[in-house]
């Protein structure tokens, strides 16, 4: 990375210095204690570096020690001053052309490290209950979750995405119950779900349900003697609905987990056997207690209630456990903000079973709220965007994967229907996605013949296929972009997605690279509205050329991450 360079350059002459005498007091330098900057004013300079910390050793003003450090270095064709304590760097052309040269050599793997740490993680995420249509929460998870595998997986690391199917528990046999209304209902009978509030909370009342009533009597007569066979019907209906959506989403996973498959192997009674033989589980009032507080939760949790029945907890004690029993490195687990108390428990239960705590992460993601016409809107008062599969529906796939990205997980999404659906620069997936279908064309105008809508005349093209295919395998490196800032700016705003990557992929950020990828389509139209790329100085115009290209590889796989397409026409 340019700023890595730069960073190198200004150690290396600190050392130097310190070595001349020129540092006042300083007798040694440790690296790693100085950053590099972007200035806000670009007149200042492309990076910059604080030296001003080094005053407490030095004994000497920050603007000496600068400009003594500016002394040892080597300019080559870059540009270095000396504002205040800082700094300050502009890059030579050589180091702008050798970054295009790289990424028109490297294409799809630009910006990938050549070495990490590289780990086996498991990612999991959406693992909604098998008991309904996705809503616009999950919607979030799937799309913030495949971008972050696609991230982890681009960046070295071996990923594996898991889905945890909830098919464990009340929940199912109260879609079998309801199921059983809507078959009646179907069969003419003249029944409801209660209207009561505490008994209704036993149903399942929503519409969706209605459809697997009616595929139900395809195959049967009325109702079986048994409802577990309504609930497994419902729960393998409701499953193939979820997966069928979650493909149509871009979001692939490796493998769904069954909580039911947990509980028959035997794992879930291991791990509770193993918690109460090594003396951390107790009885009060009937019930097991875990004593997660002696492991940092802030009290002891129930496991196993007085009726026998296990609560969330215990399965998810063993289902974590039997991850790192299948030989992972890591655990990503993707959940809702309304989970936050569980993390603690988790991480207490690893702890007490002797497992690395560390080793599990949690990312907690706020909601989503629904903007139609400037307005939020109260989800269970809009029937017709309730869904995950209606919003994909009303706005597109690559709208609404590009959205449930773009802000923090932490932060509460506002989902502008209206504003996402607008063929416009307000719309910022249009915005982005249009910069790369502008690159795509401007390539084409200069490899393909075009009529002339004026004489009726066929233009001849400026480049062939075979010069273009030339152009973009052996950059002239000697070719310079001109005095001209946008250029320069664009060459800069693409450096950054080295490390845009790498900070990402250690936060595990994703609307990181949303962020950048507007940033990068805005650098972009200044340029073509500031440049004629097309000119008639054609060592200049193949230069200006490579540089569109390389903008456009750097969209692509930027999209590509995010799973959202790159139009080459719009």
């Amino acid at each position: 990375m340019i700023k890595d360079y730069f960073l190198n350059k200004v150690e290396e002459a600190i050392e130097k210095a310190v070595k001349s005498g020129k540092l006042g007091q300083m007798t040694e330098y440790e690296k790693g204690t100085l950053a590099v900057e972007r200035p806000k004013n670009v007149d200042f300079g492309d990076y910059a570096v604080n030296v001003s910390c080094l005053a407490r050793t030095a004994r000497i003003a920050p603007p000496l020690i600068a400009q003594n450090i500016l002394e040892f270095i080597e300019k080559e064709d870059n540009e270095y001053t000396v504002i205040a304590g800082f700094i300050n760097f502009k890059a030579g052309n050589s180091l702008l052309c050798n970054l295009i040269d790289e990424i028109i050599r490297k294409k799809s793997l630009f910006g990938k490290p050549e070495k990490i740490d590289k780990e086996k993680i498991i990612l999991e995420y959406v693992s909604a209950n098998p008991t309904g249509p996705f809503h616009i929460g999950h919607g979030r998870w799937a799309a913030m979750g495949s971008v972050l595998a696609n991230l982890l997986k681009f960046y070295g690391h071996e990923v594996y995405q898991e889905f945890y199917i909830n098919d464990a528990g009340s929940q199912i046999q109260k879609l079998g119950n309801s199921l059983a209304i809507r078959i009646r209902q179907e069969l003419g009978e003249k029944v409801d779900f209660p209207t009561d509030e505490a008994e209704r909370k036993n149903y399942y009342p929503g519409d969706y349900l209605i459809p697997v009533a009616k595929e139900y009597l395809k195959s049967h007569k009325g109702l079986p003697d048994d409802v577990q066979e309504l609930c497994d019907f419902a729960k393998d209906y409701e499953e193939k609905v979820q997966r069928d959506l979650l493909e149509k989403f871009r979001v692939h996973f490796d493998n769904f987990y069954s909580e039911l498959t947990l509980h028959k192997s035997g794992k879930v009674d291991e791990c509770v056997n193993k918690l109460k033989e090594s003396g951390k589980i107790y009885q009060k009032d009937g019930a097991d207690w875990f004593k997660s507080s002696d492991f940092g939760d802030d009290q002891d949790r129930v496991i196993k209630k007085a009726d026998g029945a296990n609560t969330y907890l215990t399965a998810d004690i063993a289902y974590h456990i039997d991850k790192l029993n299948r030989g992972f490195d890591r655990m990503i687990d993707i959940w809702g903000a309304d989970h936050h108390g569980y993390v603690a428990r988790v991480k207490a239960s690893l702890a007490a079973l002797g497992r690395d705590p560390d080793k599990l992460e949690i990312l907690l993601g706020q909601l989503v709220n629904l903007v139609v016409n400037g307005e939020e809107v109260r989800m269970g008062k809009r029937k017709n965007m309730v869904t995950l599969e209606d919003l994909i529906d009303d706005v597109g796939v690559d709208a609404t994967r590009f959205w449930m990205t773009m802000r923090n997980i932490d932060t509460t999404l506002d989902f502008d229907i209206d504003l996402a659906k607008k063929n416009s620069d307000e719309n910022p997936v249009f915005y982005v996605q249009y910069a790369h279908a502008r690159a795509c064309s401007i390539i084409r105008n200069v490899i393909n013949d075009k009529i002339d809508t004026e004489s009726g005349k066929t233009v001849p093209a400026i480049l062939s296929e075979a010069e273009y295919k030339d152009l973009t395998e052996n950059f002239d490196k000697s070719i310079l972009f001109g005095n001209i800032q946008d250029a320069r700016q664009l060459v800069l705003k693409l450096e950054e997605y080295k490390s845009m990557i790498e900070n990402s992929a250690k936060t595990r950020q994703v609307y990181t690279i949303c962020r950048y990828v507007q940033e990068l389509a805005s650098e972009f139209h200044s340029f073509y509205n500031a440049v004629r790329v097309i000119n008639d100085d054609k060592q200049l115009t193949k230069a200006r050329l490579a540089l569109v290209y390389s903008v456009k590889t750097v969209l692509n796989n930027a999209l590509e991450l995010l799973a959202v397409t790159a139009p080459e026409r719009m």
